[in-house]
């Protein structure tokens, strides 16, 4: 899967008396989130271009083998990516909403460290690594 292009978007280093989850934050990450929504939509599309240009040049029979093999990988690597997408989405809905930043479960503030790490989160580290030991 590939990893977010966030250079060009420096972490978010909040004024000295900003308030949480502030106007110029949430445009932030919602500028943040977008950028990651289109660059994964942009490898979907490159994804489906590469199949198609290359499905028609094997003859050999083990050649084709290996190339489907090989796309179907690519292919299981883009269904993750889509259900992210969905994910990135429902993020951005819970930012025009205003509800973003805070905890699903405990309503505390999630870190600006943390949602820079990881911009979908909605848990707070402690209600993450408690929901993460009851998987176990």
């Amino acid at each position: 899967m590939s990893e977010p292009n966030f250079q060009d978007i420096p972490a978010y280093k909040p004024s000295k008396n900003e308030d949480f989850m502030s106007t110029t934050q949430m445009e932030h990450f919602k500028n943040k989130l977008t950028m990651w929504k289109d660059q994964l939509i942009s490898d979907a599309e490159s994804t489906i271009n590469h199949i198609q240009e290359e499905s028609n040049q094997v003859a050999d029979i083990n050649d084709r083998a290996t190339l489907e093999e090989e796309f179907a990988l690519e292919l299981r690597t883009r269904d993750r990516e889509r259900k992210l997408i969905s994910k990135i989405d429902k993020t951005l809905h819970v930012i025009e909403l205003g509800d973003y930043g805070y905890c699903k479960t405990c309503g505390a503030e999630i870190s600006l460290t943390r949602l820079e790490a990881r911009p979908t989160a909605d848990e707070c580290i402690d209600c993450k690594t408690v929901a993460e030991k009851r998987e176990i």
